[in-house]
């Protein structure tokens, strides 16, 4: 395994707004319209929190980047309401993988402010300064992840995050979420755990035009074993995950 290093990062841990659970974001988690398989993984995901960190409000145009099956994009169409948008982007791959919760997610007549497309990350048609905020939820290690023979792509991650930061409005935000790797394993845990080291992750954004603006600790789990791969029953949804916000800085 190659060595990876960085040069020593301080993280700044920004709290949530305080009182999520009255905000919109609670109201949005809150809504009747949600499956039980959705509220379930509430629990695992905190929701209210993670959204009022990225800071998401009515009237944004939101997309949701390798979203799968949805399930923030429903959540974060709630918050923006009908003024907003929210774009659901998947590639084939991801589209194939969460075929069965799109299908029940988007009946007929639901989410009529969620428009959905399938991709190919060499263009993103995310158009430019055109989007409030890009999230991408346990994705973002896919960019240095590949396996052609078993349909997943190698990406061109630079070419990825500078459509991203293209996309975003002067000042727009970008969130991640993933699964921690070991420090000092850069991108390589992402081949095989699906992992990736925090650190890696702001070098590599913050490289492409991104400011780093704080971090969320909400989903932090030190009795995680980074050395296994997130599928393994014995770490599966409760894996350490960091929590990121950028901000578009030109």
């Amino acid at each position: 395994m190659r060595n990876w290093s960085f040069p020593v990062l301080t993280f700044i841990a920004l709290e949530a707004p305080a009182a999520a659970e009255s905000t919109i974001y609670a109201q949005a988690v809150a809504h009747e319209g949600r499956s039980s398989q959705d509220r379930e993984r509430d629990a695992r995901e905190l929701p209210a929190e993670v959204m009022a960190f990225a800071g998401f409000k009515p009237g944004m145009r939101v997309a949701d980047v390798f979203g799968g099956g949805g399930y923030y994009s429903e959540l974060i169409s709630y918050v923006v309401g009908p003024q907003g948008e929210i774009l659901l982007v998947n590639n084939v791959p991801y589209e194939n993988y969460a075929r069965d919760d799109i299908k029940t997610r988007f009946t007929t007549g639901r989410l009529p402010n969620v428009h959905r497309s399938v991709i190919e990350s060499c263009d993103l048609k995310l158009g430019e300064n055109s989007l409030d905020a890009i999230v991408i939820v346990l994705s973002y290690h896919d960019l240095y992840h590949a396996d052609p023979l078993g349909g997943w792509p190698e990406i061109d991650a630079a070419h990825f995050l500078d459509q991203l930061h293209a996309a975003l409005k002067p000042n727009g935000v970008f969130l991640i979420v993933d699964h921690a790797a070991r420090v000092g394993t850069g991108k390589s845990a992402a081949q095989d755990l699906h992992r990736i080291e925090e650190a890696f992750a702001r070098s590599d954004i913050t490289s492409r035009g991104f400011r780093f603006e704080g971090s969320f600790d909400g989903l932090r789990n030190p009795d995680d074993d980074p050395g296994k791969v997130v599928f393994d029953p014995a770490v599966r949804f409760k894996t350490d995950r960091f929590v990121h916000l950028y901000r578009k800085s030109h």
